[in-house]
């Protein structure tokens, strides 16, 4: 029989909590404080806990707070007053499961409860079988390369992750490479057995969104169904109308534990909640693991390791691309270059450049003119403050020591070029 421990200063809570709740087969206890219940919780250990938010001397978030410090996996639902319906949405952030409004409906109360003890089940499962998620976590390392501090944070944070049930939003610039920490973390998690449902709020319509995700009465769309028991990936939920934001809200209290959800967006979330412009609810349902990945330009040292990963998936009808290599001066061109679609965009340029190589040292002149623009490149007022010829040699420079381009682009006689 699956336990409840209800906190209330209100003994009439209780009762009626009591009434209610235990012919549903859920066994009760009770405590009339924060304090009370957390000792209480730390000598018998409950399935879940049912707690006010207004309470004193110790209020529920507080409870909730110091609960979670003790035992992460601890199932908190919280209580509230209509009018304190934002203090409810705040204790999502602090990892409650979901929350109830006062005056709540019998129904409403029961359900809860029971996505509760599911949602306990399946972390328990999840937990026993986290030796095999751990053994899959070197597919993680398999597909972010490099050496760099940055790069080694990153896995080692999804390795944590790909046994968790924890939503994940996946933050950063164009390019990081969210698909590709989306997909890695599905498939070295307990939902690799299920499928991946990726959906890009950016390109599909309102209704589309509309039907794929909420479906009727909250239960979700045919999107939310066809990922269950997998993995549902929102791609620039940045992107999602503001309509579909809040009905979203309700599929997923509907379907906590049975979907694991990613999302991923190149804006500040938080930044556009605080401007009313993303819905806080969501907010703190999808982000309650955040995980930035890293610009290029911020970890050139693993562009070696990206190359050779690239050259092992592209093909030259002359030779082995995983051959091919790069002299010091096209690297030193690589890692100078500042990358504005970072990695993916690295991955284009060497695909393109080992997939029409004739030769197989590749060197700076062979690479697209755009990445040869080094940090410091000449600015007008560089010209205007009397160093042409300083700013001609970096254009020079720039174009791969190629005068003759050099002079095209600066629109002067090739022959004026020392």
């Amino acid at each position: 029989m699956s336990s409840v421990l209800i906190v209330d200063d209100l003994i009439s809570i209780h009762e009626m909590l009591e009434a209610v709740i235990q012919p549903t087969g859920f066994a009760t206890a009770f405590a009339t404080d924060g304090e009370k219940a957390l000792a209480r919780y730390k000598a018998e250990k409950f399935d879940l806990v049912l707690a006010d938010i207004d309470m004193k001397p110790m209020d529920g978030i507080t409870l909730l707070k110091r609960l979670k410090l003790y035992d992460p996996s601890s199932v908190i639902i919280i209580m509230t007053a209509y009018a304190s319906t934002e203090s409810a949405i705040q204790a999502l952030k602090f990892g409650a499961f979901d929350y109830l409004q006062k005056p709540f409906k019998v129904d409403e109360l029961i359900s809860t409860l029971k996505r509760g003890i599911e949602y306990k089940r399946l972390a328990c499962e999840r937990e026993a079988g986290a030796a095999p998620v751990a053994a899959k976590a070197g597919e993680i390392e398999a597909g972010l390369v490099g050496e760099s501090p940055k790069i080694k944070r990153l896995i080692a944070q999804l390795k944590k992750l790909a046994a968790s049930h924890t939503p994940v939003l996946l933050t950063g610039e164009v390019g990081t490479g969210h698909i590709t920490v989306a997909e890695l973390l599905h498939a070295a998690g307990h939902e690799a057995k299920g499928s991946m449902v990726r959906i890009d709020c950016r390109l599909s319509s309102e209704q589309s969104l509309r039907d794929g995700l909420l479906g009727q009465n909250g239960a979700g769309g045919m999107w939310v169904h066809q990922a269950r028991g997998g993995t549902l990936f929102l791609q620039h939920l940045q992107c999602l109308p503001l309509p579909i934001q809040t009905g979203l809200v309700s599929v997923l209290r509907n379907n906590i534990g049975s979907i694991r959800l990613i999302c991923s967006s190149e804006e500040d979330l938080e930044k556009l909640t605080e401007e009313g412009k993303f819905n806080e609810e969501l907010f703190y349902r999808v982000a309650a693991m955040p995980v930035t990945l890293p610009s290029l330009r911020d970890r050139p040292e693993d562009i070696p390791y990206i190359i050779k990963q690239a050259a092992g998936r592209t093909v030259n009808p002359q030779f082995d691309t995983r051959q091919i290599e790069f002299t010091e001066d096209a690297m030193t061109t690589l890692r100078s270059y500042r990358w504005p679609g970072n990695m993916e965009e690295l991955i284009q340029v060497i695909s393109q450049v080992l997939s029409t190589s004739t030769t197989r040292v590749v060197t700076s002149a062979q690479l697209p003119l755009r990445v040869h623009e080094p940090k410091d490149w000449p600015t007008l007022a560089d010209y205007l403050a009397g160093q042409e010829k300083q700013y001609v040699a970096r254009m020079v420079h720039a174009c791969g020591g190629d005068k003759v381009k050099a002079a095209t682009l600066l629109g002067i006689d090739p022959k004026k070029i020392a």
